[in-house]
């Protein structure tokens, strides 16, 4: 049976399960309007997470049919997986925000073979050995794998604008860093229980109760644009502290409340983690070998192949705010690049 919560004014949310992942499911928001429920996130794309969406959405009174409109904090496949098939069903809008709406553009025009070598030569430059690489050399996958064929948007999401919802004040506040794309959602309505603060915030995956979000690298293979994910990440928190909503409905985990000191935390983790690094830094090492270093939830041996290419992405992102601080630099001549502390 579905799990559906009912948080009040109009608010219910749904767990739609995530096939074989830790995080077990996504919270698929439900908001009553007056032109009919609209979803914040989808969910997988898997049949089991469709029957569960559907079963969902008849606890809360409604059916995929009846969905208004789509709303996508940001385009990865356990938030935006399912959208097409609710716009199928209903004839939805699908609203995302411009940056993250480009990436689904390019993943829809791109055939899966260039991502393969796009990625190899990602890793080969980072220093991954040839024994990790050579498997994305050869790979051949089809492209109804979840996340090379998502929908495409038809409604742009401008940051700061109030969303086309009738009957609700609910703005879009861009929060990028786990996405270029990636936005809050925040319902500047009384809360319903009047707890103190201002309103309600749909996070997404920027600000969760017990996980640090990944922070990783969203790049064209034909823009040679260095980009700094991890201090747009940092300012974004920021910005999100000093709403002070009543309270976070995160895409994963729980609620919760005291916004302010949850940023503080997640800014003093990734200080932590920068200074740890530039303590590694002081010989110099390839990002590869930065993250065979770096602390993780468990011990390297044990990481599996694709989550391994995570972390390399999330070294990554490290390194490059620590060179963009002016604390470390590439080593000229270098190749693979290493990096040393400054």
């Amino acid at each position: 049976m579905a799990q559906v919560y009912d948080h009040g004014g109009g608010v219910r949310s749904i767990q739609v399960p995530i096939p074989d992942n830790p995080l077990g499911h996504t919270l698929v928001y439900v908001v009553d309007t007056d032109r009919g429920p609209v979803l914040i996130d989808t969910g997988w794309d898997d049949p089991a997470s469709w029957d569960t969406l559907a079963e969902g959405l008849a606890a809360c009174g409604t059916a995929p049919a009846d969905i208004h409109g789509v709303v996508i904090t940001h385009h990865h496949p356990d938030h935006h997986g399912l959208s097409g098939k609710v716009r199928e069903a209903s004839g939805a809008w699908i609203a995302m925000h411009a940056a993250d709406a480009a990436i689904v553009r390019r993943t829809r025009t791109t055939q899966p073979e260039r991502w393969f070598t796009y990625m190899a030569a990602k890793l080969t430059a980072a220093g991954a050995p040839d024994a990790h690489v050579a498997p994305l050399r050869t790979a051949r996958r089809p492209r109804t794998l979840p996340g090379f064929s998502p929908a495409a948007p038809d409604r742009e999401i401008v940051p700061g604008d109030l969303l086309d919802l009738p009957g609700r004040r609910l703005r879009a506040i861009w929060t990028p860093g786990h996405t270029p794309g990636h936005v809050c959602l925040h319902l500047e309505e009384d809360h319903p229980a009047r707890l103190p603060g201002h309103g309600r915030l749909f996070s997404g995956d920027h600000l969760l109760p017990r996980i640090t979000p990944h922070i990783g690298l969203y790049e064209d293979p034909d823009d040679t644009t260095v980009t700094d994910p991890l201090g747009d990440y940092l300012a974004s928190l920021e910005r999100v502290g000093r709403l002070t909503p009543a309270e976070i409905l995160p895409a994963h985990q729980h609620t919760f409340t005291d916004a302010p000191a949850r940023v503080s935390e997640l800014l003093t983790h990734h200080e932590t983690r920068l200074t740890d690094l530039l303590t590694l830094l002081a010989t110099p090492l390839t990002p590869w070998q930065l993250a065979e270093r770096m602390e993780w939830n468990r011990p390297w041996e044990q990481i599996p192949y694709g989550s391994r290419n995570i972390a390399i992405a999330e070294a990554e992102a490290h390194v490059r705010r620590l060179v963009k601080l002016g604390r470390a630099e590439a080593v000229a001549g270098s190749e693979p690049v290493t990096y040393v502390a400054v």
